[in-house]
Parts: structure tokens; sequence; C-alpha cells
């Protein structure tokens, strides 16, 4: 009969009054590694709900809500978990590179998937006109504040500026029939009216 050796007694003894590598879970939360990508959050104040995140999004996990129907309309921004696959691209890809952030949150079970999500809602901007949809007013807020000077080149751009200082003229005149007015061109309007406006004033013709 061959004894064990000292080594093997050794590593023997050293397992037994050992606590356990592996860890609790479910009893205890399991602590997730760095970098690890877990549930993304959406940050409220850093979203300009741009919908870039949803073009990317390869399992179709966030949902773009235009509520047009509400003053002022809104815009939604929905991640939804239980599609979720946390591959980060919302994250990496984010307009701002703030709005959405993976956190190391991945223990999402629930009896109620309804409850697996988050949201972030901001007002939307449409034309004055036809009603058409602009942009998110965050959005057009952050593209001032990127293009600095460039943005004076654009009428929408310059209006939300100038709304949010307090100091926009608000037009009286309404588009319905020509002449158009030459002050309907600080109103927020669409490519389409706009262009309407611009060639009427230049050559007095409906385009």
């Amino acid at each position: 009969m061959k004894y064990p050796k000292l080594r093997e007694i050794r590593e023997a003894l050293r397992s037994f009054f050992s606590p356990a590598y592996t860890g609790k879970f479910p009893y205890a939360p399991g602590k997730a590694f760095p970098n690890f990508r877990g549930k993304p959050t959406p940050d409220e104040n850093e979203c300009i709900t741009c919908g870039a995140c949803a073009e990317v999004c390869p399992a179709g996990a966030i949902e773009i809500k235009e509520n047009t129907g509400l003053k002022p309309p809104t815009r939604e921004v929905i991640w939804h978990y239980d599609l979720c696959i946390f591959c980060g691209q919302c994250e990496s890809l984010c307009s701002t590179q703030k709005g959405v952030k993976l956190s190391q949150e991945y223990d999402l079970s629930t009896f109620d998937r309804n409850t697996l999500f988050s949201k972030v809602e901001k007002e939307l901007l449409v034309c004055e006109d036809c009603g058409a949809i602009i942009g998110p007013k965050p959005q057009l807020l952050w593209l001032i504040k990127k293009l600095g000077p460039l943005a004076s080149g654009n009428f929408n751009l310059i209006n939300t500026a100038q709304k949010e200082l307090g100091i926009a003229l608000e037009t009286v005149t309404e588009i319905t029939s020509p002449p158009y007015d030459r002050g309907n061109l600080y109103k927020m309007l669409c490519p389409k009216c706009r262009h309407t406006v611009l060639v009427f004033n230049q050559t007095g013709k409906q385009s």
C-alpha cells in the first residue's frame, strides 16, 4: 500500500480549511469584473434622444416613440432589456458619448417583462407650417454648442438658440397663401416649407 505524499496531504488540508472559491450566488449578489458589459443605463441629462443608438442596435432592443399629439410634442427613447444582448453598441456609437453607459448590473430576472425597460423623453421640435418633425430640442442645442459660430448658417439652430435665451421674436404671419411673408424664414420650418418660402421671396413664384 502506497502512502500519500506529504504535498498531497498539505493540499488536501489547505483545501478543506479554505473558504469556497465559488461565489454564493444566488444567495448573495455576484461581483462583476471591471469592464463587464451589463445593463445599458441612459443618462437623463446627457441623452439628446437623437435615435442614433436605435439605428445601430443589432437586437432591435431600442424603440423610438414620437408623441406628436402632445403639446409640446415629445420623443421617447426606450431600452427594452428583455431584448438587449448587452453588446455595447449604443454606448460606443452614442452621438454625445455620454447619453448611455453600460453598467455592471446583469441580474434582471423578473416575473413581469413589462418592467424591463428604461426611457428618456425630451421635447420634439416640429415644422410650424406642416407639422413635420425637425428634431429633438436637446439635439439642436447640442449641435449649436458643437458647431459654435457655424451654427449661425442654419435658421432652425438660430431660432432654437434665441428661444433658449428668451430673445426670439415671434412672427405672427401664417404660411397659408402667397405672398409668403419674409418673416416666416425665422420660424421653425422643415426643409420643404423653408424651400417654398425662399423660392417665393427670390422669384415671386411658388415652387
